[in-house]
């Protein structure tokens, strides 16, 4: 009896492999130089599955479940193995157990800026960073590409191995898709989601991974493409000529840089402005709406109490221009204006014919 155990114990008759660390990605099975017996018991978790592996060489992929190996549940194993007729005798291969489940949460960005090309701003230079979440869809690929043959594969291994690969990934994708410099640096909250299928083509192909979630927290971009995105949202929130002038006579009277005469100046030049550009062809239709109650034909009345001569101050303040501009137009005669001593002052229709 005493040798019968002896024997006994140089087989593995259990697999199994209990997680308790919940950042492990594949462990492989200590066999302690032990060989397999036949119809051993192969027991395989929810959210893991079992790959065999026979001198460097992918064999059969077993999901959860017991199972009972023989030669019917390990075919690939057996012609590796060159069992001509049944599994009868032990025999020695590697298994790795491969974590299936979801891990959330983890951390990618860019340690150095990427270069992205773009039509409006050419190359641009950006960083960005976010979380995605993953799991394992070929356990073969996988431990091939990523794990290798080490006897525990943890999370934190795999973010040192594949942050500069999702890196890589995400910037070639990034440029395949064409995406404006514009959008990637104020619209990243849709970015992650547009590029989570074309990410998931390269990582299942290159890696054996499946993206979950990718998420691209924050971009950060150089300051010409800042300057660029400001003025936009300034425009956006300014709108038509009418909305401009309603703007800049509400920065004049937070400044304090004009009165009561300033601000109906401003109301004056604004609308003449506006009669200008509509009959211009440059204002149309679609810019009435902005302004609620204005009528062209109403112009003339609604400038009834608005000052007839302009200094060049008010003028330089409506057109949003400097005094000497304004100074130098009047020098030029391309702008109309009476010089009184040293003084200059403009008609409200002289500033009308100037900008028609």
């Amino acid at each position: 009896m005493a040798i019968l155990d002896f024997l006994n114990r140089q087989f593995i008759d259990v697999i199994e492999w209990v997680d308790d660390s919940r950042d492990t990605l594949s462990f492989r099975f200590p066999d302690d130089d032990k060989e397999i017996k036949n119809e051993a018991q192969l027991i395989v978790r929810e959210s893991q599955v079992a790959q065999f592996v026979y001198v460097g060489q992918f064999a059969d992929t077993l999901g959860p479940g017991r199972h009972t190996l023989k030669t019917e549940n390990i075919p690939i194993l057996g012609d590796l193995l060159g069992w001509k007729y049944k599994f009868q005798t032990p025999f020695k291969a590697d298994v790795y157990f491969v974590t299936t489940r979801v891990f959330a949460g983890n951390k990618w960005g860019t340690a150095n800026p990427v270069m992205m090309r773009d039509a409006d701003f050419g190359v641009v230079r950006m960083r960005a960073f976010g979380t995605y979440d993953f799991k394992v869809v070929d356990p073969v690929l996988f431990l091939k590409e990523v794990a290798g043959t080490d006897h525990q594969f943890r999370l934190d291994e795999f973010t040192d191995v594949m942050r500069s690969r999702i890196v890589s990934v995400f910037s070639e994708t990034l440029a395949a898709a064409r995406v404006p410099a514009l959008d990637v640096a104020t619209r990243y909250g849709e970015l992650g989601a547009a590029l989570l299928e074309p990410l998931n083509a390269a990582m299942r192909s290159k890696y054996g991974l499946e993206m979950t979630a990718f998420v691209v927290e924050n971009v950060s971009v150089p300051p010409e493409l800042e300057q660029a995105i400001d003025k936009r949202g300034a425009m956006t929130a300014i709108g038509n000529l009418n909305d401009y002038v309603k703007y800049n006579m509400g920065n004049a009277l937070a400044e304090g840089k004009a009165g009561t005469a300033g601000i109906g100046a401003e109301l004056a030049a604004g609308l003449a402005m506006g009669q200008s550009m509509m009959q211009g062809g440059g204002m149309g239709a679609a810019a009435a709406p902005s302004m609620p109650g204005f009528v062209p034909g109403a112009a003339p009345a609604a400038t009834a109490a608005a000052p007839e001569l302009l200094t060049p101050e008010q003028v330089a303040q409506v057109l949003s221009v400097s005094v000497g501009d304004v100074l130098q137009e009047l020098e030029a005669g391309n702008l109309k204006g009476r010089k009184i001593g040293s003084q200059w002052r403009i008609g409200r229709p002289a500033l009308d014919e100037f900008l028609k």
